[in-house]
């Protein structure tokens, strides 16, 4: 079964402390960093991600474009991230594929859960997020240890050995 999550952008933004702070600093950057979080996630979990801002706070009405492999949309004129998410939840729920939207707006959490996708908070998206991160950490961990463990240890006597014939061959 295939995987989709929608993300309302400026909803998650607006409740995250460490973006909404930045939001009020800079508002691009917040969402390269929220973009860069799900493209993290997106590559950890193998779900497709995709993230809808209001285009109102933007220029570039309707466009949209992949920012490290996140589909990023900004809704048209006249249409609210909401209802572009209902029309994607439309679009994209079958048999086949599982959606979750992730937003913290309760009126569009009832919308999409009637139309049968998941739904998650935002508060929920950031323990996920975080988990995540420190599975992957410890995965690399495992991994340098691992790869150190396969290393020879040799008697000093037999390393001076083995570096004064790997240097005669130069």
């Amino acid at each position: 079964m295939k995987d989709v999550m929608i993300v309302d952008g400026y909803n998650i933004i607006g409740d995250w402390p460490e973006l909404k702070t930045l939001r009020d600093r800079d508002l691009n950057e917040a969402r390269d960093q929220l973009v860069q979080r799900m493209a993290e996630y997106q590559a950890y979990k193998g779900i497709e991600v995709k993230v809808i801002f209001d285009a109102h706070m933007v220029p570039g009405v309707g466009r949209a474009y992949h920012q490290h492999q996140v589909d990023v949309q900004y809704t048209r004129e006249n249409e609210t991230a909401d209802e572009r998410i209902e029309k994607l939840v439309r679009e994209i729920k079958n048999v086949r594929t599982r959606v979750y939207v992730a937003t913290s707006d309760f009126a569009e959490q009832s919308l999409t859960f009637g139309s049968g996708a998941l739904r998650i908070s935002a508060r929920e998206l950031r323990i996920a997020l975080n988990q995540a991160d420190q599975a992957i950490e410890k995965e690399v961990a495992e991994t340098k240890r691992q790869s150190a463990g396969s290393r020879l240890n040799l008697p000093d006597d037999v390393a001076e050995y083995f570096d004064k014939l790997r240097r005669k061959g130069r």
